[in-house]
């Protein structure tokens, strides 16, 4: 199961992101950020640190939202990833395409 807590709309989107995410709730997740995005646009922070599990789905998912904040001019950051799922992210190259800090 998968938390999203909107902790700041403005002038950033920031969101704590905890427990799993993976293709059984990828959509949902999706859906609410897609929502919150467009409400307010701007640069998204996700706070991860708390984030346990995330498959290719998710992986995807993320790419998705980045492509979307991108097009409107702004950016996407992962924070506070566990060194295991980073590595996901690495693997993937997608560390490449999108900020990740520690």
């Amino acid at each position: 199961m998968q938390e999203v807590k909107v902790l700041e709309t403005a002038p950033a989107i920031v969101v704590a992101l905890s427990g799993e995410i993976a293709a059984e709730n990828a959509d949902e997740f999706y859906a609410e950020i897609k929502g919150l995005y467009e409400a307010n646009p701007a640069d998204i922070t996700f706070e991860c640190s708390a984030l346990t599990f995330i498959d290719s789905t998710t992986l995807g998912t993320f790419v998705k939202i980045l492509k979307c904040v991108r097009s409107d001019g702004h950016n996407l950051k992962l924070k506070g990833l566990q060194p295991r799922l980073k590595k996901l992210f690495v693997i993937c190259a997608l560390d490449t395409i999108m900020e990740i800090e520690p």
